[in-house]
């Protein structure tokens, strides 16, 4: 009877996968001609290198302003026999200045579009900061190493009637810079003054349809004394 117990044990052993070894189960050994496949490693990361940073551009030293400025104003006017849309016409163009203020070297637009808010003139590099149908403003930039006068000028053509015209021509500017006492400050503004009136009478002459006379020309220089004549 023990030996049929025993085939039977050995039999459901088979089955099971089992070994019987007296009274002890053993597992059977695992098949190793199977291997299970390998993890494959993760490819690397790109790195994307990142934008190098905005160099923030050297600091120019310059002065645009002074402690107590002081702001001068000087308004000038003519009138001129013309209708306000024909003197406009004739002398109210941004580069015009170069013939009624008779400057030698000319005229010309360096930037933006001529008599366009923007624009950007060689006479003083002047650039043009406001303007209507018959009027514009201009001022000056800022030099390094210079104070700021914030230099403005505006040129108006303003109708009196149908047949008449006034011109008005108002400079502002920061006189405490200009070297010196009270009396050189008022010079200044005196001599600046001859100088546009000087404009506004050429102003009215070309629009009238007049010419301009030939542009005054610099005093020379007096001559030095003649050496004296060796003595004999």
């Amino acid at each position: 009877m023990f030996a049929r117990t025993l085939v039977a044990a050995s039999a459901l052993s088979a089955a099971s996968g089992c070994m019987i070894i007296d009274t002890e189960t053993v597992p059977a050994k695992p098949d190793k001609s199977y291997a299970a496949p390998m993890a494959q490693p993760a490819p690397p990361a790109t790195v994307v290198a990142a934008p190098p940073a905005p160099v923030a551009p050297p600091i120019r030293a310059r002065m645009e302003s002074v402690e107590k400025p002081t702001y001068v104003s000087i308004p000038m006017e003519i009138t001129i026999n013309k209708p306000q849309k024909e003197v406009w016409a004739r002398i109210g163009k941004y580069c015009d200045i170069a013939e009624w203020l008779q400057i030698p070297a000319g005229c010309q637009i360096t930037a933006g579009k001529d008599n366009e808010v923007g624009a950007v003139r060689t006479v003083g590099s002047e650039i043009l900061v406001g303007k209507t149908e018959y009027s514009y403003t201009y001022t000056q930039p800022v030099r390094d190493g210079r104070a700021y006068n914030l230099y403005h000028g505006t040129l108006e053509a303003r109708a009196v009637n149908a047949k008449t015209t006034k011109m008005v021509y108002t400079l502002m500017y920061d006189n405490s810079l200009v070297a010196g006492d009270q009396a050189a400050k008022d010079a200044e503004v005196a001599r600046r003054r001859t100088t546009f009136e000087g404009a506004l009478k050429n102003m009215k002459i070309l629009a009238e349809g007049g010419t301009l006379p030939p542009r005054p020309t610099p005093a020379a220089a007096p001559a030095a004394p003649a050496a004296p004549a060796p003595r004999q």
